[in-house]
């Protein structure tokens, strides 16, 4: 599987992102490769409408309904579609591990799965003793890299990782500067389900060529 994480880029925003979402639909139906888009909230109902993808929202905020003036509400986005969410991405980290495990159960509890993610080693033991629907290595001095990803730079930590999660009873997600079938295949080598991309997609000229070169790798 293949999580395509659109952040706020202006390609992968409002009507740029169900656009977006319908060239991944259209990638996922001719490769039978499962694709997830991960997209803002307030383009999760429109793409949703649009799109039989899953449609995940790229955070939720560990709140119910009440005085929280800003916060995404978790009821708010799974009503307007989303089937999962990101927590703990590290361009938006929750502040305390308490604050994430509430974040999580909130999401279950609503009926959303989750993709929790660990910047090293030692975090990815406290998520996956959480629980959640899947969980993600993915160190941060890799995120958006075009030519260097944790995948080709850090296999023996993503071979550690994996028995980690394997250990935990949780799939294991790879991310960080993914950007070839060759970063795909090595990731689903040592031991992951899947792979998180954002940039090689998003801000590409072609996104399905990029996702065909990816998907490659599962191959």
């Amino acid at each position: 599987m293949i999580f395509v994480n659109f952040k706020t880029f202006q390609e992968g925003s409002g009507l740029n992102a169900i656009s977006l979402i319908k060239t991944l639909e259209q990638v996922a139906e001719e490769t039978q490769v499962k694709i997830i888009p991960v997209v803002q909230a307030t383009d999760v109902k429109e793409g949703a409408i649009s799109s039989k993808l899953e449609i995940w929202v790229q955070k939720i905020d560990p709140v119910s309904y009440g005085a929280h003036t800003g916060y995404i509400l978790p009821e708010a986005v799974y009503e307007d579609g989303a089937v999962g969410t990101f927590l703990n991405h590290s361009e938006n980290k929750f502040a305390t591990f308490e604050e994430l495990k509430e974040a999580l159960e909130r999401s279950h509890l609503v009926g959303l799965k989750t993709l929790v993610f660990a910047s090293d080693l030692e975090e990815l033991k406290k998520v996956c003793s959480i629980s959640p629907t899947y969980a993600a290595y993915e160190p941060p001095e890799f995120i958006g890299k075009v030519d260097i990803s944790v995948a080709s730079a850090q296999p023996e930590v993503i071979a550690k990782a994996s028995v980690l999660a394997k250990e935990a009873g949780v799939p294991l997600v790879v991310g960080a500067g993914i950007h070839s079938q060759g970063d795909v295949r090595r990731s689903i080598e040592l031991g992951a389900v899947g792979v998180a991309v954002a940039t090689d997609i998003v801000k590409s000229d072609n996104p399905a060529r990029e996702l065909s070169d990816l998907i490659a790798g599962f191959n």
